[in-house]
């Protein structure tokens, strides 16, 4: 075929693949509806799709839209004073499928309608996770694609492990040829099939909580930690690089280290980079069931890591240490990489301390709160007032024995007064020793007109006398 010829081959050829790629969603009467805009939500309209269809199995929808590609396209090269068949960037018409995939769950897949019809296809492990413990008959509770708790967790493991001896060639080829019906027929002058690589890669580890209170506290502890605590040489480690003895960044190193915090809607999220890759962390779940902190390996950049192989096309040849590769020969490798970054992350947070902060512990005694159905004014450690309060109050004589009201008025009073002052300083006391009742600090002992001290409110006097007797140097240090 001339190359005059190949505009209108291409779009011949076009023609027949979306008439094919179309033809199951019109036969089963699902929606195929055109996008006029590539930034349109494909994945949230999907899901809505099929939460209004009630769709368990099978196709779900097509969606299309004109979006920028790599292509073919005929044009005249000066210097040669020819036509010549060009590859560059230019618009074409895509076409998304999404199914609800008896093995791997909510899925989709695009392909590209024009030359060379490119193929991408979106899997998601923890969806895929629920298919198989929904098979295995293992209870589970599920929050997206995340489990905030499963009753046999080593179970749940062994099946996700089982993901990776997937006959991917055999998967995706088939998801490939309900894309394109018409590939074997197309190509059945110069066969061809698929050649599948990874773009990118997400690698997740879930560290599940019963408490979901206790991720709540520990939460901003591993952000403050994770943000002022790792540094570059830290995060080359974590993602795999070398560092010099002495713990510095290598000096022919000429990528980029960064750390960076982002506030989002759902949380907050600390993410580590190394050039293109990247690991990360966020509270995914915080529920009644349990909550779930997830750190998450990103690899963009494959060929920063080396895999034990031999030379590409020659299978017989000794092995060696090689830069990994796209291909699904290294996914393997990919999945162990990205699951050791992960590991070295968490054990990094482990290092957190996780002692409870002054503010978790002064900070409710500060709030307003209620007693017996009547309000309850804060207490303000740091004040004249309330300060002086709390000094008397842990003195070692009101630990061992307990408070009265009259202790209290000698302390605060200490100059006599007439039986009218008495008894309104009586009745000041009173009102002080039910708000340190209010706020937990007091309660009463009974059958006495006495007030001992809690052993939450020992926690909170200790800590206000220390933090009252810290100086700013002291403070400085700790801050640094």
């Amino acid at each position: 075929m001339p190359l005059t010829g190949f505009g209108k081959h291409a779009e011949q050829i076009t023609k027949q693949i979306k008439e094919a790629s179309l033809a199951q969603a019109r036969r089963l009467l699902r929606p195929v509806q055109y996008l006029t805009s590539s930034k349109t939500d494909k994945k949230t309209l999907a899901e809505q799709i099929a939460v209004r269809d009630q769709v368990e199995n099978g196709l779900i929808c097509v969606l299309s839209c004109v979006e920028p590609c790599l292509s073919f396209e005929v044009g005249p090269n000066p210097e040669r004073k020819k036509l010549e068949l060009k590859h560059r960037l230019r618009k074409g018409l895509f076409l998304y499928h999404y199914w609800m995939h008896p093995v791997f769950g909510f899925m989709s897949a695009r392909i590209q309608t024009w030359f060379p019809f490119q193929v991408q296809i979106y899997l998601n492990g923890r969806e895929w996770l629920a298919r198989q413990m929904k098979a295995a008959s293992i209870p589970y509770i599920r929050h997206e694609n995340c489990f905030s708790w499963v009753q046999d967790y080593a179970r749940a493991q062994s099946l996700m492990d089982e993901q990776l001896k997937t006959d991917w060639p055999g998967e995706l080829g088939a998801i490939a040829r309900q894309l394109n019906p018409l590939h074997e027929q197309i190509f059945a002058g110069f066969p061809a099939s698929y050649y599948w690589s990874v773009i990118e890669s997400e690698w997740a580890t879930d560290v599940g909580l019963v408490d979901g209170v206790e991720l709540q506290r520990l939460y901003p502890l591993l952000v403050e930690h994770g943000i002022t605590s790792f540094s570059g040489p830290d995060v080359m480690k974590f993602l795999g690089h070398k560092v010099t003895p002495q713990g510095q960044v290598h000096g022919n190193f000429q990528g980029e280290i960064s750390t960076d915090l982002k506030r989002r809607a759902e949380g907050v999220r600390v993410k580590h980079r190394v050039d293109r890759n990247s690991v990360k962390m966020y509270d995914k779940v915080h529920s009644s069931a349990g909550s779930v902190l997830r750190v998450e390996m990103t690899m963009n950049n494959e060929k920063a890591f080396r895999v034990y192989r031999c030379k590409e096309g020659e299978p017989e040849a000794e092995k060696s240490w090689k830069r990994m590769r796209r291909g699904l020969a290294d996914l393997h490798r990919r999945g162990e990489i990205s699951q050791k970054v992960n590991e070295r992350y968490l054990d990094a947070l482990a290092g957190v301390d996780d002692s409870v902060r002054l503010q978790e512990i002064l900070g409710p005694i500060e709030k307003r709160t209620n007693w017996k159905g009547r309000p309850v004014r804060a207490l303000h450690p740091f004040s004249s007032e309330d300060g002086t309060l709390l000094e008397i109050l842990s003195r070692g004589e009101f630990m061992i024995r307990g408070i009265s009201n009259k202790d209290l008025r000698d302390k605060l009073f200490p100059k006599p007064a007439n039986a009218v002052e008495t008894k309104r300083r009586s009745a000041l006391i009173s009102r002080k020793l039910r708000m340190l009742r209010a706020h937990g600090i007091l309660h009463k002992i009974k059958g006495r007109n006495l007030y001992q001290v809690s052993q939450p409110g020992r926690t909170i006097l200790t800590t206000f006398l220390i933090a009252r007797q810290a100086s700013a140097n002291q403070l400085m240090k700790k801050a640094a």
